[in-house]
Order: C-alpha cells, then structure tokens, then sequence
C-alpha cells in the first residue's frame, strides 16, 4: 500500500478536531481526532487546531488578458464598454500581449493562495484568431495535474458585429474550450434573438453549456434574458447555462424581479456575480429564496480594463459580502459557499468538498471560524491541490 498524507488536528468548516487522510489525489477518510493512527512512513501534516477548508473556487476571471506579474498598465479608457473593448484589442496587438505567459503567471498566483478550480474566458477575436485560447490551453496543460481550469470561448465583440466569429466559436469548442460564451445580445449585437439563436446552436452542436455575459440594464436585460430562458426550456438545457453579471435583476420593480427569478430557478440557470459597487446586483438574499444559485468571481485581474482584483478567493467572498451588506455570521459563510460549494454547482465542478471520496483539493488557516476566515483573510498556512502540496513558491 502506497503512503498516505494526513493532516492531523484540524477543524474542517471550524467543527471538532479532525484527521483527514489523503490517498493519492482523493480525500480518503475523515475522522475524529486521533481515532487511528497513520501508518509508518505516512507524511503527517500538524493541523495545530486551523480552520480546514476546501479549495477556493475562481467562477469568472479572464487569465488571457491580465498584466500580473508585469510592469504597470497605465489606464485612460474612456467610459464605455466599447471604449474598452476597442481599447483592449488594440493594446494587445501593439504590445504582443502574450496569453501564455500571462495566464501562466496569475494561475500559479491562484494555486498559491488556494484557489484549486477556476472558469476562464478567453477572447475568440476575428484580429487574433484563435490565439489566446492556444495560450491558456497551454497554461491548462501545464497545470492539469494541480488545476482544474474550465476555459470559456468568449466573443468579446459579439457573436454578429464582426463577420468569421462564429466559426471561431465554432473552431474553439472543436480544439479544448469547455464552454460557450456570450455577450449581450441586444446592447452588442442589436438582435437578441438572431445572437442567442447563434449561441444555442453552437452549444447544441456541440454539447457544451453556456455562459454569458449580460450586462444590459433594467428592462433591455430582462427582455433578453426572457429570450435565453425561451431557448433553455425548449432545448432542455436546464442546468446548463450561466448568466455573468445580471445586472438587470439588481433594477427591476420587486414583483417583475421576483417573477423573472422564479422562472430563473425552475429552468436552473445560475447567476455569477462579481459584486462590483457602481452598479446594480442580482438581489443575493431573494435569489437564494428563490431557489436560484447565485456564485462569485473576480472578472478581470489587473488588466487593461480594471487595476483591481486578486487571485485571493477570500478577499472576494469579503467584497461580496460587504456589497450585500452580509454581516452575520451565517450570512458570511453564505459569502464563502459563492467561492466554494455554490460555485462548483453552478460550474459543474465534480468531486468537491471536504468529504471521503473528493478531490484533494484543501486549505488550511489560523482562524476560528469561516465567517472570520472571510472577515480577516489570513494567510494560507498550508495548500494542497489535487493531492499535491502547494508552496508560498510553487512554480511549473
């Protein structure tokens, strides 16, 4: 029998002390403290009483086009999204942004701070062709064994603006992207219905979930999110698609919003959020009410659209409690389930949590409960990635 790992004396969600053993890459057994021994020759791990948690989930960043790790971007977009659209293609093709090394960079920052699993959108773009996904496709491969990444094949510009980025899509879901993405049907493409119709198609063919960003506001948002859940009930992808940002659910009169979240949770489509302050949010407490999985990311991560984000799940569960104004302590646990359990529903992660039979994927920290954990975000004593120990320095 091949040795096992133990981490010894840990408190897993802050619960009695506990002994976990890990077999290979799988959560073997979980224990009372000091019920059985390890064995000769097993490498032993003194949790010292930590609060044990399991891998962090990132549910929406862009690896492509951060700038961590690399000399400071100096911002002066203008103020619409097509302002940034426009100035980001250009900014990468003048300065040879490499999406290779870039995604290589933030990924290892991920791991180190115990984020295990993470969904990304890569640009599909009729000026770079397929080279971004062929960059983070590379970083996916070099970190398989330790990072569970799912990569979004995202139009950028849209689906229909610009002639050749369906077939993009269509090349990208055929050569390793996971996922189907979108972007604001009616605000971008100017014909709701003729954009998703190109969106489910494209999934259908090729078996793949879907997941859009929608950030028309108020009405223009509901409208065309009654349009995609039309779509998800008659192809019966309940389950299978997710709507980043949602910012029409955060502005819409209550009995409209709450009709529109009804019909949310009985097609199962889930809601990402980065919890942003300038603008409005899907309402959290009433989506949860409602039965609708709501979970969170970070969106970009120091890039040229925004200098801010982290690669730290904590600090984000903390954002998005503090833009809900969750303060109890049930209620900043509910904050960490948006980069934990929640977020591995909502992207379909298998084999989560801290239980026999899951993914090693674990993290351990000097506090007493998660609510603390989310409120101080200590440091990461001890990180461990499908079964792999993971340093202040870990490097591939």
């Amino acid at each position: 029998m091949k040795p096992s790992t133990w981490i010894v004396n840990a408190r897993p969600f802050g619960g009695a002390p506990a002994d976990v053993r890990i077999a290979g890459a799988t959560i073997d057994a979980i224990l009372p403290h000091g019920e059985r021994q390890p064995a000769p020759g097993d490498t032993v791990i003194d949790g010292a009483l930590g609060l044990l948690l399991p891998g962090f989930i990132e549910g929406h960043t862009h690896l492509d086009k951060t700038t961590w790790g690399m000399p400071w971007y100096r911002n002066a977009v203008g103020p619409r999204l097509v302002d940034r659209i426009e100035n980001e293609r250009r900014w990468r093709a003048e300065s040879g942004h490499d999406a290779a090394k870039a995604s290589r960079a933030l990924a290892l920052a991920f791991l180190r701070e115990g984020t295990t699993r993470l969904r990304t959108h890569v640009d599909i773009d009729t000026d770079a062709g397929l080279r971004h996904l062929e960059g983070v496709a590379s970083t996916r491969a070099a970190l398989a064994d330790v990072l569970d990444m799912q990569i979004v094949a995202f139009p950028q510009s849209g689906v229909m603006k610009r002639p050749g980025t369906r077939e993009l899509l269509d090349a990208a879901l055929a050569h390793g992207a996971d996922v189907l993405g979108a972007l604001d049907p009616a605000a971008i493409d100017g014909d709701p219905a003729a954009s998703l119709d190109i969106t489910f198609a494209l999934a259908t063919k090729h078996g793949k979930p879907i997941d859009i960003h929608l950030h028309e506001p108020g009405e223009l948002g509901a409208f065309t999110f009654e349009l995609l859940l039309d779509r998800v009930e008659a192809l019966g992808l309940q389950g299978r698609v997710v709507v980043s940002h949602a910012f029409c659910l955060g502005a819409l009169p209550d009995a409209r919003r709450g009709a529109l979240l009804e019909r949310i949770a009985r097609t199962n489509v889930a809601l990402l959020t980065t919890a942003p302050a300038p603008v409005s949010v899907p309402p959290f407490r009433e989506a949860r009410a409602a039965g609708v999985m709501l979970f969170g990311g970070n969106d970009g991560i120091r890039d040229a659209w925004t200098p801010f984000g982290s690669p730290d799940m904590l600090e984000r569960a903390r954002l998005i409690a503090m833009r809900y104004d969750l303060r109890r302590d049930d209620d900043l646990a509910a904050a960490f389930d948006c980069v934990a359990g929640e977020a591995a529903r909502g992207c379909g992660f298998a084999r989560y949590g801290l239980a026999a039979g899951m993914r090693a994927d674990l993290v351990l920290v000097d506090a007493e409960t998660v609510a603390q954990a989310v409120a101080m975000r200590p440091p990461r004593r001890f990180v461990m990635a499908n079964g792999t120990p993971i340093s202040a320095d870990f490097t591939r």
